[in-house]
């Protein structure tokens, strides 16, 4: 937790293209008294960020390094193709890389996707963003594939994009050190997983001793009675006594003596 005690805060960095505002929001409702501060890192940033002791979790993009980092996958992005407007594959909805082969597709310095070879023919140089890319993909130079969020933080009236359903994908994921798993840390768990505000999950649990104890639940009527039918086939082998005698009981447990064959 960064901050004085006095006065605590909570700090997230996240990347770009994922948008934190909906859990912010519940944040400051449930923990009006704990600021909550946003820090914005690149994709390759954010696990120095969070190493440095710069933010107490962070909302990346995976891989991360499984062996410092806690994680939480929280959702996996569509690809798209960032295209000019007049461009033929805005025929589709939906197109496959194949359809790129006789393009130029930029693959930018700090792309987040995990390719063995981009699709398409490649660009002389690499653009230093995902940022510039989009520039030349306006100025008529080539393509750009990226996650959706990615296309729509840089959007322009010129451009427009369309899903590419062979493409990598992106995972994004809450990632913090997993040896400073703090109760604020705690807290914002519960809030990405949707818990609700009265859920103990994560936070220290109350003691047995403090926990009420349930009573077993009593049959109406008070204590269980003994099946009719058992009590009484008891009770009929205890009155025979062995000797078929006479009394002749006729319980449900008495057992009857094989007929004599009539001579």
């Amino acid at each position: 937790m960064t901050g004085s005690p006095a006065s605590p805060s909570f700090r997230l960095a996240y990347v770009p293209g994922v948008t934190p505002g909906k859990w912010v929001r519940i944040w400051q409702e449930r923990l009006p008294d704990v600021r909550l501060e946003l820090v914005a890192v690149s994709a390759a940033e954010a696990s120095d960020v969070l190493r440095a002791g710069d933010a107490d979790a962070a909302l990346v993009r995976l891989p991360v390094d499984r062996t410092v980092f806690s994680v939480i996958p929280l959702y996996t992005e569509t690809t798209v193709v960032v295209v000019p407007k007049d461009h033929v594959v805005t025929a589709a909805d939906e197109v496959v890389a194949e359809d790129l082969a006789d393009d130029i597709v930029l693959h930018p310095l700090d792309d987040v996707l995990d390719w063995e070879r981009p699709p398409g023919q490649p660009a002389f140089e690499r653009p230093a963003s995902t940022e510039d890319a989009v520039e030349l993909v306006a100025a008529g130079i080539g393509l750009l594939v990226v996650p959706q969020s990615l296309a729509r933080l840089h959007h322009r009236k010129d451009l427009t994009y369309r899903t590419l359903v062979d493409a990598p994908r992106s995972d994004v994921a809450l990632a913090w050190p997993e040896e400073a798993t703090t109760d604020l840390v705690e807290d914002f768990i519960g809030i990405v997983r949707g818990r609700t505000v009265n859920s103990t999950r994560g936070r220290a649990q109350a003691p047995a001793e403090a926990r009420p104890e349930r009573k077993r639940a009593e049959p109406k009527g008070g204590a269980r009675k003994p099946a009719a039918g058992r009590s009484a086939g008891r009770g009929a082998r205890g009155g025979a006594g062995g000797s078929g005698g006479s009394g002749g009981s006729t319980g449900k447990g008495a057992r009857r003596g094989k007929p004599r064959r009539r001579s």
